[in-house]
Order: structure tokens, then sequence, then C-alpha cells
């Protein structure tokens, strides 16, 4: 491709994401199969019209998240499969999430805010934080957590892996720090039979039983889920894990949920930290994009190894090392109490 073609791919890759949002959206994936179906029957079948149906669905199979075959008959392809309800790692809350109304509004405040100074493209919009609004606007709230949970099976695979030699022998105790529904928790106590695990969460996000995957996975009996707000205080355990929590807050909001950490941890308590970790000038990274979205959503940022020590230093805890994948899409922090 040559760096005319990436310019104007760069460019209109809006348009890509919009296209596969409303291929989303409109349940574009759960309607067409593995056996070639016909654009009418399929436009049909959802109550779209015919016509505007097979244009979207051509576009969506250009993008090469379907297959199409002569006479407007179209099927589903590994990369349309990434994104229909049912797949194990399902990328479809992601894609209401980050292509949806709110998240499409905020990037327009981007040339502001770098001029003035001044993040959170929320805050600008709307006049609330991110979270304040999530907990005032249901359905938003609904697609949001709905994302989080398509990210968590990603995640959870990735801090496994980064995490598959590490010690877990001397800790009878792990606290997941905003960890949501308990999807990466319950699967770390699933290999550390020793463990016992706490989720911290607010009371929003845990309400619904139903979701919460210490159930679902059998773990009701070694995972609890306790209502709490990690500025104020956080239980006490023999360790901590956070999974991208910390960029979502300024170095200020970081060091205050890491002080509390380290006031409830005993000597020698471990922290792990997951973050999208940024690397050096020479590496082109997701965390270097991922940073600027964080700019418009919310104060936080993504930060860089050394970055992260400082924080954990401001705090009164040390910097151990970092663990990751293969990939190095993530890394595991690990700060301890001396």
């Amino acid at each position: 491709m040559s760096d005319y073609e990436k310019v104007v791919d760069t460019l209109l890759g809006r348009w890509k994401s919009q296209i596969l949002y409303t291929g989303v959206k409109l349940e574009i994936f759960e309607s067409v199969g593995t056996a070639p179906k016909h654009a009418l029957e399929i436009a049909k079948e959802l109550g779209l019209d015919g016509a505007l149906s097979y244009r979207l669905l051509r576009a969506l199979a250009s993008m090469g998240f379907l297959n199409e075959k002569d006479g407007q008959r179209f099927s589903i392809t590994p990369m349309g499969e990434l994104v229909r309800k049912d797949h194990p790692q399902t990328l479809r809350g992601v894609i209401l999430l980050e292509e949806g109304p709110e998240h499409y509004a905020i990037w327009k405040h981007l040339s502001e805010m770098v001029k003035d100074g001044r993040q959170d493209g929320f805050m600008r919009e709307f006049g609330l934080r991110i979270f304040d609004y999530i907990s005032q606007n249901p359905e938003y709230r609904e697609i949001f957590n709905y994302a989080m949970s398509s990210y968590s099976a990603t995640h959870t695979k990735l801090v496994l892996e980064a995490l598959k030699s590490y010690d877990f022998s001397k800790i009878k105790s792990l606290c997941d720090v905003g960890g949501g529904h308990g999807h990466l928790i319950c699967n770390i106590l699933n290999g550390h039979p020793q463990l016992q695990g706490t989720v911290l969460e607010l009371e929003s996000t845990i309400k619904n039983k139903e979701l919460l995957w210490a159930e679902k996975m059998g773990m009701a009996d070694r995972c609890r889920y306790l209502a709490g707000d990690m500025f104020k205080e956080v239980p006490r355990s023999d360790a901590y894990i956070m999974k991208m929590i910390l960029h979502d807050w300024n170095d200020e909001e970081c060091v205050k949920i890491l002080s509390n950490i380290q006031k409830a941890s005993s000597p020698g308590g471990r922290v792990l930290i997951v973050e999208h970790i940024v690397p050096g000038p020479e590496t082109p990274h997701f965390s270097k994009l991922f940073d600027i979205h964080m700019m418009c959503a919310l104060t936080g940022r993504e930060r860089t190894e050394k970055e992260y020590a400082s924080l954990l230093e401001r705090a009164g805890l040390s910097y151990v090392q970092t663990h990751y994948p293969t990939s190095r899409t993530i890394g595991v922090i690990e700060g301890a109490k001396q």
C-alpha cells in the first residue's frame, strides 16, 4: 500500500467502523450463517429495507466480514463470527460502545482539548463525567457493561498468559479492585484452588446477580462481591489486582487508589496492575491510540512502565517487575508493600 493509500485508508476509517457498527446493531451477523443466504431473505427476517440492506451487506463483504456470492447471496466469515452474540470472544459489545452515539460525540472535542489542555469529552458534551453518566442512563449502562464483558474474555486470556509462571502459593486472598462481574478473578481462582477472592465494585455493577461470573463458573463459595468505593477504602487482602482501572484516572486519583491499597495491605502484600503499557518511541502500539480515547472519555491516560513505577512509589509501594504475554499487548505491573 502506498503512502497515499495509507492516508486515505486512515481518513476513511470512520466509514468502516460505522458500517460495522450498523451491521452489528441491526443484528446482521446473527442472521447470516455459513450457508449462502439471499440479501432479501436477510432483510425480511430482520425487518429491513431490501435494497439498502443489500448495499450494507455488500460493504460488509468488501471489508471481510461476509462473503458475497453471485445472486446477492451472503455467508459469514471468521471475522464476522467475532462480532456475533454467541462467539466466546465476541467484540459485539465493544463495537456498540465505541461506535455508539455517546462515544462518537465526544471525539469532536479532541482538537479543543489539545488546545486548552483540559481533557474529558464526556464532561464537555454531556456535563457529566462518564461514570456519573453511566449511573443516570440505563441504556448506556447496559451497553457499557456489555462492552466490558466483551473486553474481558480477551484480557483474561492475556493476563493468564502473562502470569502463567507467577507464584501464587503464598497468597491466600486476592481482591479484584473494580473487577466488574468477576471474569478475571474467577479464572485466576480456577487455576489456584488455595485462593479466596473478593470483587470490589459499585453496587450498580454487581446488583444483577445473573451477570456475575462466580455463580456461572461454580466459584460462589470462593468469590464474594463487595459493594464499595475504591477512592474511600479497599478490603484487607494478601494481594490485589486491577485490570484497566488506573488508566481511567489522572495521577492524583491513581495515587489515592493505590494509597488505599497500601493502607489495607500487610507487609509484603502485592498489587498487580493490568494495563496497556506504552513502549518506547520506536514501537507502534495500541496503547498510543487508546491513550487518545482516554483523553476524550476520562481524566486518565495510558502510561509507560516507569510512570506506573512512579505512581507506586508515590503511594508508598515499590515496583517489583512487569509480566508480559508473548504479544506484549498488555502488561501486568507488580508492586509490593515493604
